[in-house]
């Protein structure tokens, strides 16, 4: 059973567009999936219950948002893909860590955004060696003709932060959360640019 957690002490930041997508990868490649939601709002669980049954199914647990951090998957399930709050901290911090084979980390190219990550995506690769190796960030709603983004790239470099890909800013993804689909369910001749930006995300996911 794989574990995949999507986690930002920074609200906005993507964090459900990157979980659902995720999920719906899974499924669409035949993984029994079980999505968790750790946030009070419950954006993706609510995303779920849009989602037409005629797709490949993504389950969830019934429970409240801080039962999910340690709450047991069914035998079946091969990958669980949770959805975090913004602020984690504390024990739930620790166990959503623990939990995780592999964490997501999402980061918009502005100030603010870049400040509140930092320290976050430091800790997580310093708080133990092994965790090292199971953390990537994924630049969101970027735009790579703009200044914005210059100053991501400079900042990353300058910090040794690896942006594994980014994902574009397009209005793709709100019309997929409206329609409680992914990108994975739509037709890839219809969106290379989205399928190509994922592909990275997809091979580590898958490695």
């Amino acid at each position: 059973m794989k574990s995949v957690v999507i986690m930002n002490p920074k609200g906005g930041v993507g964090k459900s567009t990157l979980t659902t997508n995720i999920a719906g990868y899974f499924a669409r490649n035949s993984h029994n999936v079980m999505l968790g939601d750790t946030d009070i709002q419950q954006s993706s669980k609510k995303w779920l219950l849009n989602r037409p049954g005629s797709l490949p199914k993504i389950n969830t647990w019934d429970h409240p948002a801080d039962l999910v951090i340690t709450a047991k998957a069914p035998p079946s399930t091969t990958h669980i893909v949770i959805d975090t709050a913004a602020s984690v901290s504390g024990w739930r911090l620790d166990k959503l860590i623990e939990r995780a084979d592999k964490i997501v980390v999402p980061l918009q190219p502005n100030f603010f955004d870049i400040q509140a990550t930092y320290d976050f995506i430091q800790y997580l690769k310093s708080s133990e060696t092994r965790h090292q190796n199971k953390v990537q960030v994924i630049a969101m709603r970027v735009n790579p003709r703009t200044k914005s983004w210059n100053q991501l790239m400079d900042f990353a470099e300058k910090m040794n932060i690896y942006l594994l890909t980014y994902i574009r800013d397009t209005q793709n993804y709100s019309q997929f959360s409206n329609q409680g689909i992914t990108l994975f369910d739509a037709q890839a001749s219809l969106f290379p640019r989205d399928y190509e930006q994922w592909g990275p995300l997809c091979e580590w996911l898958d490695s």
